[in-house]
């Protein structure tokens, strides 16, 4: 009967409720009603505190109070009513959805009218791949300063499917990429995976950090700190695709020598 009990606060609190509500419940279930002394003695949890769980309940309408103080008791309803206090909650959640989503636009114009870039920061490879699963949400072609060799290195098992992913989305790639034998293995997958790589000397132009640009963001990603870095700003981001369409002017002309 113990591990059952101890199953059912546990269901319990997958509902929503906190561990001292299912604690206190389950103990005023089996005594189908009791006085604040007898509750708090069965639950065993302090009186003090008995007697907020059992506001609580009371207000979910779990429980009822027969009498008045010294002499009230708490009767338990039927368990039925659990029931019927999560179809209010999800009744008063869609509701609220709904009210959420008709303000959304008002929202968004206080929001724009603030236009403040944020900047978030990301550790260790877990942190790259977040970085990078962010591409996946641009809305247009993404701009790309990118070294391959360093990508592979650093998430060896994860690009194969992100470039997969990325392809699916029907989202498209410029590389500018220092030219190495393995960054000429990645070109040969082009039309599959997107992409259109634009080929620079590695000997003077080799660089690690991989820069993306899309949308109204700009990532960094250190493939050698480790470091990934999710600048969002409207004005940097269009200053960034303006400087990378003279370099990829450039680099389309440096990429006819290979």
């Amino acid at each position: 009967m113990k591990d059952s009990n101890e199953q059912i606060k546990l269901n319990i609190q997958s509902f929503g409720f906190s561990e001292k509500e299912a604690i206190v419940y389950v103990a005023i279930l089996e005594l189908g009603k009791g006085t604040v002394r007898q509750i708090s003695s069965k639950a065993g949890i302090n009186r003090t505190t008995s007697y907020d769980i059992l506001g609580s309940l009371c207000n979910k309408g779990l429980v009822t109070i027969s009498g008045k103080e010294p002499k009230s008791e708490y009767v338990v309803e039927a368990p039925e009513a659990i029931t019927a206090y999560l179809k209010r909650v999800a009744e008063q959640t869609a509701e609220h959805i709904k009210k959420s989503e008709a303000i959304i636009p008002e929202l968004e114009l206080i929001h724009a009218k603030q236009n403040r870039p944020r900047i978030r920061f990301y550790e260790g490879k877990e942190g790259l791949e977040h970085v990078y699963e962010d591409t996946l949400t641009s809305s247009e072609p993404i701009r790309a300063y990118a070294t391959v060799d360093d990508m592979h290195k650093a998430l060896p098992n994860y690009f194969p499917k992100y470039y997969k992913r990325r392809a699916e989305k029907n989202i498209s790639i410029r590389a500018i990429v220092p030219e190495t034998s393995t960054s000429r293995e990645r070109r040969e997958h082009d039309l599959e995976e997107k992409r259109e790589i634009a080929f620079i000397p590695s000997d003077k132009y080799y660089f690690s950090p991989e820069i993306n640009i899309y949308d109204n963001k700009v990532v960094i990603a250190s493939w050698k700190e480790k470091l990934g870095i999710i600048i969002e700003s409207s004005e940097i981001a269009d200053a960034m695709k303006k400087i990378y369409e003279l370099a990829w002017a450039e680099a389309r002309r440096l990429d006819k020598n290979f």
